[in-house]
C-alpha cells in the first residue's frame, strides 16, 4: 500500500517548465493570504460582521470577544506553538514540509481547533452554522493528520476543499444565499491549490486528496 500511494503522489518535476519569477511572486503570496490556519479567521468574521442574520442580536463586544478567540485559538496558539517547536528543533521548518514535521503541527492545530469546538458549541450566542464549521474544521485536521500517515496531503487544499463544503451547505439553507455562496468559494480554492503546484509543494494527488477530506468533513460535521 505504501509503494501505491507514493507511486500516487510522486511528482515529475523535471517535466514541467520552471515558472516565471512573477508567477511564483503571486503563488506565495495566494498560499499566504489564503494560509490554512486563517480561512477559519475569515469564515466566522463573515458570519459576524457581514453575514445579515448568523450573529443577530448579538452585541458589539460580544461579537469583537468571539472573533479575538477565533483568531487567538485558529491562527495565533496553533502558530506560537509550531515556531517553538521548530526553536526547539522538534521540527525543522516551519512551513512543516516533510510528513514526519506535520505530525507536530497537525496534532497542535487538532488540539485547538477541537478546543474551538467544544466552546462553540457551550456558547449560546454563537449560532449553530458557526458550530457545524469549527466541527468540520476539526475533523478535516484529523482527516488530514490519518492521510500524513500515508503521503504529503495538501494543508491548504484541506482547508479550502473544507471552505467550498461549508458555503455550500451554508448556502442550501440560508435565505440570503446567492451565488457568490459558490463562486468566491471555489475561486479561492482554485488561486490556493493552484499555487502550491506553481511552488511545487505538492502533486495534483495530494491536492485532489486535500479537496475530497476537507468537503468530506465539513459535509459531515454539517450533518450533526
Amino acid at each position: 500500500m505504501d509503494s501505491a500511494f507514493t507511486a500516487l503522489s510522486e511528482n515529475p518535476r523535471q517535466a514541467q517548465p520552471h515558472p516565471s519569477h512573477g508567477l511564483r511572486i503571486a503563488a506565495h503570496f495566494f498560499s499566504a493570504v489564503f494560509h490554512p490556519l486563517l480561512l477559519s479567521t475569515y469564515v466566522i468574521a463573515f458570519l459576524i460582521f457581514l453575514h445579515p442574520s448568523a450573529f443577530v442580536g448579538v452585541d458589539e463586544r460580544t461579537r469583537i470577544l468571539r472573533i479575538s478567540s477565533t483568531i487567538l485559538f485558529t491562527f495565533l496558539y496553533p502558530a506560537i506553538v509550531i515556531f517553538l517547536a521548530w526553536r526547539l528543533k522538534l521540527v525543522r521548518s516551519l512551513s512543516l514540509n516533510n510528513m514526519q514535521d506535520r505530525i507536530v503541527g497537525f496534532l497542535v492545530t487538532m488540539f485547538f481547533y477541537w478546543w474551538t469546538w467544544n466552546v462553540f458549541r457551550n456558547l449560546s450566542d454563537v449560532p449553530p452554522v458557526a458550530v457545524h464549521f469549527a466541527l468540520g474544521s476539526f475533523l478535516a485536521i484529523c482527516g488530514g493528520w490519518m492521510c500524513n500517515i500515508f503521503f504529503k496531503i495538501s494543508m491548504h487544499a484541506l482547508a479550502a476543499g473544507g471552505l467550498c463544503a461549508f458555503f455550500i451547505c451554508f448556502g442550501m439553507q440560508d435565505p440570503f444565499a446567492s451565488g457568490l455562496y459558490i463562486a468566491v468559494p471555489i475561486l479561492i480554492a482554485g488561486f490556493v491549490c493552484s499555487s502550491r503546484l506553481v511552488l511545487a509543494q505538492h502533486t495534483p494527488f495530494e491536492i485532489y486528496i486535500g479537496l475530497f477530506i476537507g468537503a468530506l468533513a465539513q459535509w459531515v460535521a454539517w450533518l450533526f
